[in-house]
């Protein structure tokens, strides 16, 4: 549905964007990651056209963006801000109907979420009076009311409790089971396992990995398996010969557990053959490395050990 094309944008001296191309493919939820400063707002605010491009283009559903296609789009900025002496429900109206909505409709609509989401006692208090919490969910239901076709949320979780972040995304996964394509700007690497399947990673203004979630695990995966087997872990380790190493065995009585990592050209199934004639496996299932580990790895060469402990080089 969107595509961005070799997109560079430089504020003087600074590139904020160099050369950034991505698919989005449509009716996903699709995650835009980076460290701060690497550049993801400037790029949605090339999308959503609040700026432009030095060069490059952006396409939607196959031809270069124009104005009356923003009509279609849905965006929650990470900077709230809602006019704090209006009523809360007509700020929700007025935001509405800058979104080209009729009066009527939009006054239908809000109530029906305001009394889904029980807040039907806050239509006529001052928007001074919500808690943080309570204004960023007036500030998503005016963001999707318009029922966009693509709706760009901005760290959506922020400021967010546990029940009211599952609410906002229960919403997210909803609206995408409709149709609605979603990019999904976060730190928070928990939403982007439970809730992406495609991503763009962002780092130092370029994009450093890009693709479906599965494909991107997979190609970081470092070929570990953990295994749990009758039998001794010495005869399971001399059995793995030149087909794997064994890592942190754990003997329970007749129970171990253990990590094999597979030696260069091993697969499971020479594993497998080696050591089904000395151990009964009772279980086996491949290390996929986290998007938190992915995102460490991508972003700094370390190893993701070493950056949760502190360690710099």
């Amino acid at each position: 549905m969107l595509a961005v094309e070799n997109i560079v944008k430089r504020f003087g001296d600074h590139v904020a964007l160099d050369g950034v191309s991505m698919e989005v493919p449509k009716g996903r939820i699709f995650g835009l990651l980076g460290p701060n400063g690497a550049g993801k707002t400037t790029l949605i605010r090339i999308i959503t056209r609040i700026t432009g491009p030095d060069s490059g283009r952006v396409l939607l559903n196959g031809a270069p963006m124009t104005a009356t296609d923003v009509e279609h789009m849905g965006y929650l900025p990470e900077e709230r801000g809602l006019y704090k002496k209006m009523k809360v429900g007509e700020q929700a109206l007025y935001l509405a109907r800058l979104k080209g909505m009729g009066k009527q409709d939009a006054t239908t609509q809000l109530k029906e979420w305001f009394e889904r989401w029980e807040m039907s006692g806050w239509w006529n208090k001052k928007v001074e009076e919500l808690s943080k919490g309570m204004a960023q969910k007036v500030q998503f239901i005016t963001t999707v009311l318009h029922r966009p076709q693509l709706l760009i949320l901005d760290e959506p979780f922020s400021g967010f409790d546990p029940i009211n972040a599952e609410l906002i995304r229960t919403e997210i996964m909803r609206m995408s089971a409709e149709g609605v394509t979603v990019m999904l700007s976060t730190h928070n690497m928990g939403s982007v396992e439970e809730l992406c399947e495609h991503i763009a990673l962002i780092d130092k203004s370029k994009v450093v990995l890009h693709g479906s979630v599965k494909d991107i695990r997979k190609q970081f995966s470092n070929a570990t398996y953990k295994v749990e087997f009758l039998g001794s872990a010495v005869s399971f380790a001399d059995a793995l010969a030149f087909h794997g190493e064994l890592l942190d065995p754990k003997q329970d009585g007749q129970i171990c557990s253990a990590r094999v990592r597979l030696l260069h050209g091993a697969t499971l199934n020479n594993v497998l053959a080696a050591t089904l004639p000395v151990a009964q496996i009772l279980g086996v299932h491949e290390e996929v490395p986290s998007m938190h580990e992915i995102f460490i790895r991508a972003v700094s060469d370390r190893d993701p050990a070493q950056v949760a402990m502190g360690v710099t080089e």
